[in-house]
This record gives C-alpha cells, structure tokens and sequence, in this order.
C-alpha cells in the first residue's frame, strides 16, 4: 500500500503522461509502455488504482531524462510542467531524432 504522499506522486506521473500525449510528445500509454518495457496491464491497473504497489521509480527517471518533465514539478506538484528551457515542441525534436538514432543503428 502505498502512503497518500506517494500516491500523490504516482497521480502527478499518469497526468504527465496525458500531457505528453495532449501535447503530442508521445502517441499514447502503448508509446511510453513499449518504449521502456514496462507491462501494459500493470500501468493500466496502477493508473486506476494507484495504491496498488507496482509503481516502479525509474518510470519517473524516464519522464525527467527522455521527456524533460519537470523533477520539481513531478514530486512537489509545483512550478512548471516541463524543465527550464524546454517546451513540447522542443521535446518533439528531441524525441524525433532519438527515434532517428534508433533506426539507423
């Protein structure tokens, strides 16, 4: 079980991902999901049951590296969405020349 704390901040983590994809970072949950390996039947159970003890740390790690979500923002709830210097256009560019590194190796 999780404590009320940590489930605020799994609740911050699902409303980054909505915003990821209203801002058209990303596709949807299946883009994030497949990207990083994570079990798609877990997120969608942790998303509608955030006390449930799956929650797994790095997911936050994968937002503020690859995504430039806001640390601050992620595990306070305050300031801005994304970090300083970067918007969801910019992290569009980001995200289209990582996907361009990938297919070329």
């Amino acid at each position: 079980m999780q404590t009320v704390k940590s489930q605020e901040i799994v609740r911050r983590f699902f409303e980054a991902v909505r915003r990821l994809k209203a801002d058209k970072v990303i596709r949807g949950k299946q883009t994030f999901t497949a990207r990083y390996g994570i079990n798609r039947w877990n997120f969608n159970t942790l998303e509608k049951d955030v006390s449930r003890d799956i929650f797994q740390v790095a997911w936050l790690g994968f937002l503020v590296v690859d995504y430039k979500v806001s640390p601050w923002w992620l595990l306070v709830g305050e300031g801005a969405f994304y970090q300083d210097g970067w918007d969801a256009d910019s992290v569009k560019i980001l995200q289209n020349n990582c996907k361009r590194k990938e297919s070329a190796s």
